[in-house]
């Protein structure tokens, strides 16, 4: 086994773990809403908006993580998010009114998130790779996640169900807090400065004046609403559809589990075929499940359908739109471009999740947000479609593409 293979094996294990935990808790934030809102006696909104609010902070503080850990190492970074994540989670278990919960599980929550979930993690793990490796690797990571989705989900339930919603996230930022001694396996060195390279307000500038950057992030904004509406807000659906609650905890179960092969299938996909088309197609196919599942009679095993379904689909994005941003503009920046995207996914994670709650408080129906998430569905497909998966002039020039 080579050094240099040794350590990009550490990493993506590292990275992968973090994922999971990081990203694998965060799913299981839909089966507090129910729980918190009867015992409060607050409407769906409240617990939506702090959820909306942490998918916002996280996506405000993404492009400053990711541009600090670009420049000095993702460590620093890892461990500042991990400790607030674990503290967001104690103090989210003590809450006991809006502001308490907005200020715990909205802002820092968000702000743990932003240091130990995508942007920052592939950006060390493309760092740490060949670029013809990159797709691949994006893609296990990002798989990993999606393990921890799926691993977290019924330990979430079984803890709400054995000790109650508020010592369930005490034992979830215990959990969380494991993510600081991992952050260790992440051997991530910055690429070193060289003659005549960008500055940051240069890579900015070249990123922004690129059609292609702005596709792929609004794109990735209708990624974002429509996981995190149906993340969070499909449980309650069921409920209201007269399904048992245990229903809903096992299609965001099926969801995390098949996410696991649909991230691992897109990104190796992603290094045979053209990137911004595969995004096309996952939006249409996204697209045709929501109209089924919506439109088509609900039970037991159409919802469960829909989990595996929306599940191959629900986190493939990832690595294709960070993989197309390093192969465009490099990987020397890629935590901060990257989090730039991701910021719009964050976006529009914000407004699905709130408006979940608002549409439904004000109609008692969550039938005007499928709709839209139907019709942005259709315009993300149409955003990717004139991508082109080609690096901009100064890399050509170069003849290097990492």
């Amino acid at each position: 086994m080579s050094n240099l293979w040794r350590a990009s094996f550490w990493v993506l294990l590292g990275g992968s773990l973090i994922l999971a935990l990081s990203l694998g808790i965060r799913h299981g934030f839909g089966l507090f809403l129910a729980p918190t809102s009867a015992e409060f006696g607050w409407g769906r909104e409240t617990f939506a908006f702090a959820i909306a609010l942490q998918n916002l902070i996280w996506g405000l503080a993404q492009p400053f993580a990711g541009a600090i850990a670009d420049r000095f190492g993702a460590l620093r970074v890892v461990i500042v998010g991990g400790l607030l994540y674990a503290l967001g989670l104690l103090l989210m278990g003590l809450s006991d009114s809006a502001l308490s919960l907005s200020l715990s599980a909205g802002l820092l929550i968000g702000i743990g998130l932003s240091g130990t979930s995508f942007s920052v993690i592939l950006g060390v793990i493309g760092r740490a790779v060949q670029p013809e490796q990159r797709s691949m690797a994006m893609g296990i990571a990002a798989a990993a996640g999606s393990f921890g989705q799926f691993a977290m989900l019924p330990g979430s339930l079984g803890l709400i169900g054995w000790l109650g919603w508020s010592s369930a996230l005490l034992v979830l930022g215990l959990l969380a807090a494991l993510i600081v001694p991992l952050a260790g396996m992440l051997r991530d060195r910055p690429l070193p400065p060289q003659a005549g390279e960008q500055s940051l307000l240069e890579a900015l500038r070249e990123a922004g004046s690129h059609s292609g950057f702005w596709l792929l992030a609004l794109g990735f904004f209708v990624c974002g609403f429509q996981v995190v509406f149906i993340g969070v807000h499909l449980p309650a659906y069921l409920v209201d559809q007269h399904l048992p609650a245990l229903v809903g905890t096992t299609v965001l179960a099926l969801v995390g589990l098949f996410n696991v092969f649909g991230t691992y299938i897109a990104g190796w996909l992603g290094g045979r075929l053209s990137k911004p088309r595969l995004l096309t197609a996952l939006y249409l196919l996204r697209t045709v499940v929501i109209v089924a599942f919506v439109y088509s009679p609900l039970s037991v095993w159409s919802a469960y359908a829909f989990g595996v379904a929306m599940g191959l689909l629900w986190l493939s994005t990832v690595p294709l739109t960070n993989g197309t941003v390093a192969t465009l503009f490099g990987v020397r920046n890629l935590s901060m471009l990257g989090g730039i995207v991701f910021l719009f996914h964050q976006l529009g994670a914000f407004l699905g999740g709130w408006l979940g709650g608002y549409l439904y408080d004000h109609t008692g129906s969550y039938e005007l947000v499928w709709q839209i998430s139907i019709l942005l569905g259709l315009l993300a497909a149409a955003l990717n479609w004139p991508v082109r998966e080609r690096p901009v002039a100064r890399l050509q020039a170069a003849g290097n593409l990492g």
